[in-house]
């Protein structure tokens, strides 16, 4: 019994964090029992026992004959987004330079080909909205870009964090309505930090994003 709880734990854990890295989203269908089975290495009763417990916490709704769902986070007592939005500026400019530090320095040790490929696209977006002077296009792909890095941290509990705060962002460059010229003055700057995580440089890319940050606020 002491052997098949670990091992759906396991089971728990990696599938949340699949969940919160965005492999399976909000509303979709998780994979059938046997390929879960063979994606572990487990029995039907360990991918049961979890997909009881991940169901029990709200985050998965098995539904009779048509498979098991991922459901949207649970709400607490106070989202952290209203949280956010009750403090002062400067306190969350500051946990959010905490934050973005220690996700850059984990995305340059841990990313992948697919995570680079999806912050070059990002990136390439913010350029093409800069040319064509769209405030709102740059924001989006702004948010984008840090998002993808977030993601390629591989911590989902990081990622899970930098979601909640790109809601926050978004309503800061909605609020500012700026000129396009406050997003093409670091663009240089989140070129050098792509090419810092991508060569896995960590100090160099905590030390880009700081600058960076410094600039935004």
């Amino acid at each position: 019994m002491a052997n098949t709880i670990k091992l759906a734990d396991k089971v728990i854990f990696e599938l949340q964090r699949e969940i919160s890295l965005g492999k399976y989203k909000t509303g979709e269908l998780i994979p059938p029992e046997p390929v879960l089975m063979e994606q572990f290495g487990v029995g039907r009763s360990t991918i049961r026992e979890a997909i009881k417990t991940l169901s029990n916490s709200g985050i998965l709704r098995v539904q009779q004959g048509a498979g098991t769902f991922v459901c949207a986070p649970p709400a607490a007592a106070e989202p952290l987004d209203q949280r956010l939005r009750r403090a002062a500026q400067k306190e969350v400019n500051d946990v959010r330079s905490l934050l973005e530090a220690e996700i850059v320095q984990l995305a340059a040790q841990h990313r992948e080909e697919k995570d680079l490929s999806a912050m070059r696209a990002a990136l390439e977006d913010r350029w093409q909205a800069i040319c064509n002077n769209s405030y709102s296009d740059c924001a989006d792909a702004d948010i984008r870009f840090h998002k993808a890095v977030a993601l390629a941290s591989h911590n989902s509990v990081l990622a899970d964090l930098y979601q909640t705060f790109t809601n926050i962002i978004r309503e800061s460059f909605q609020l500012r309505q700026m000129d396009v010229q406050v997003f093409k003055q670091t663009h240089d700057l989140h070129v050098q930090l792509l090419k810092a995580i991508a060569q896995q440089q960590a100090v160099k890319a905590v030390k880009t994003v700081k600058l960076i940050l410094e600039n935004n606020f």
